[in-house]
């Protein structure tokens, strides 16, 4: 038998292992068809065949010298521009001023032009005046309104008390805050709401309370609460029947709070459904 010389076995391994790396990749698994269905769904556990989320651009984190950017899906109600997507009254131009990209409290109550619903994430910055003037309700009094008709308390809260259910962070006359994650006026600060908006039978009657989850600054202050009707001053409120979609109300308590950067966003269950 002919021996083959060291160099040449050494370079018919090397062409070997060359060859064998050159080979193409299989396709990348995606997923599982012969494993249990997730009970509840039409979708196989770890089903590559189930829609891939929708692909969205994230957006920036505001700081306090800038806003920051909104995400890619969002509905940009107040740009710092313009207040063309805003209304005083019925159907009035907006009578709140823009002064240096914000918007301020001033010549009634606003709201959206459009109509938001049943399910949305809303982002709120704010800014209470500064020097701070007055104290408990007194002190830099707004609020955000979801559907036009249930509160988010927006107050000066800072080294300021009040009745809890009044707080900054409050779902009004109901829940107060976990906590006080006030920002000293002047401060532009964050609101970040998760709505699952009521439903409604047929009848009018309840189907389904508002849940809600508010972040302030951040910090979790509402954790999946159940809103127990409208807010009215001084009442306890009661739910009445209304589309499953509403507008965005910005409240004039006669302080001039500051707003910017609001944006939002419709949830949906998902693109498989």
């Amino acid at each position: 038998m002919k021996k083959i010389p060291p160099f040449t076995l050494v370079a018919l391994c090397a062409s070997a292992f060359s060859l064998h790396a050159q080979e193409p990749k299989p396709a990348k698994h995606l997923g599982y068809q012969d494993t249990p269905l997730i009970p509840g769904t039409q979708w196989h556990v770890h089903d590559g065949e189930r829609p891939q989320p929708r692909v969205i651009t994230p957006g920036e984190a505001s700081t306090q010298d800038k806003p920051g950017a909104a995400p890619s899906d969002a509905v940009v109600l107040m740009d710092g521009k313009d207040l063309s997507k805003w209304r005083s009254g019925k159907d009035e131009a907006c009578k709140w001023k823009l002064e240096e990209g914000a918007a301020v409290v001033g010549g009634g109550d606003i709201h959206t032009a459009d109509n938001f619903g049943p399910d949305f994430q809303l982002h709120v910055e704010w800014a209470e005046p500064t020097p701070a003037k007055g104290e408990s309700q007194g002190r830099g009094n707004s609020g955000v309104f979801l559907f036009g008709r249930y509160e988010i308390q927006v107050l000066d809260c800072y080294e300021n008390q009040t009745y809890p259910d009044g707080q900054t962070g409050a779902i009004y006359t109901q829940k107060p805050p976990l906590v006080n994650a006030c920002r000293p006026p002047g401060q532009w600060q964050t609101y970040d709401i998760l709505c699952e908006g009521p439903h409604f039978n047929s009848d009018g009657t309840v189907a389904k309370k508002m849940i809600l989850t508010v972040l302030h600054n951040g910090v979790v202050v509402q954790n999946h609460t159940e809103v127990t009707g409208e807010t009215p001053h001084k009442q306890v409120g009661k739910y009445h029947a209304h589309p499953e979609q509403g507008p965005i109300r910005l409240q004039d308590h006669g302080n001039p709070v500051r707003f910017r950067n609001l944006w939002i966003r419709e949830l949906k269950k998902s693109d498989e459904t």
